[in-house]
């Protein structure tokens, strides 16, 4: 068995941000390429950044993101209302960080189906440890990268309506997908549903052909 891609924490750089996806989407499809619109954003500063440092590490990260997508999602990111931009730049996120999507994916996720909403720190922690053995690169990050990743990866969870308030990390919830956004997750690969908390029943489809 082949070793998994090791995780990337670039996500850092931004968190969710669906209003700065929505602004690179349009920068793309009014310059129609995507080395255009990272030279055009930077020098316009158009996702407003503290420094220029800053503004290279965001940019990258949202167009990275964005460049998972179909045509057909990214085109909905540019056309969209806040809701339906959300769920897309959730998709996006999910779609670029493996460590994004299995976190929700497999925890969040089995514990919705066990009515289990109270995400706790030892839920993360023993994500953590069943991770390790095929990541080392969790064990060798410093305390504070660690703890930096665990707090953005929880403001987005709490960002798409995922994770709301309540007692220790907070309260798992369910938000309603937009039906444009399930249509074009659905038409792309199922898979990706799982990250949004629906069942292999809600999917309609085997767990053998999600992963």
């Amino acid at each position: 068995m082949s070793q998994p891609l090791a995780y990337s924490f670039s996500f850092t750089a931004a968190s969710l941000r669906p209003e700065l996806a929505g602004t690179v989407a349009e920068y793309f499809f009014r310059l129609g390429s995507w080395e255009e619109t990272r030279r055009t954003v930077l020098a316009a500063n158009a996702l407003q950044a503290r420094s220029p440092a800053s503004s290279i590490r965001m940019e990258r990260e949202i167009r990275q993101r964005l460049q998972t997508l179909t045509a057909e999602q990214l085109k909905l990111v540019h056309q969209s209302t806040t809701d339906v931009r959300t769920c897309l730049a959730w998709l996006a996120a999910v779609k670029h960080s493996a460590y994004l999507y299995e976190f929700p994916a497999e925890v969040l996720r089995a514990k919705w189906e066990l009515h289990d909403t109270v995400l706790r720190p030892s839920d993360y922690e023993r994500f953590i440890d069943e991770k390790a053995p095929q990541h080392p690169e969790l064990v060798r990050l410093k305390s504070s990268s660690s703890t930096k990743i665990r707090r953005v990866l929880l403001l987005m969870l709490r960002e798409v309506g995922l994770l709301g308030p309540g007692t220790d990390l907070g309260r798992i919830q369910r938000m309603v997908i937009p039906p444009a956004v399930e249509k074009v997750i659905r038409r792309d690969n199922p898979k990706w549903l799982t990250a949004f908390l629906l069942s292999d029943a809600e999917i309609g489809t085997s767990r053998k052909r999600l992963s």
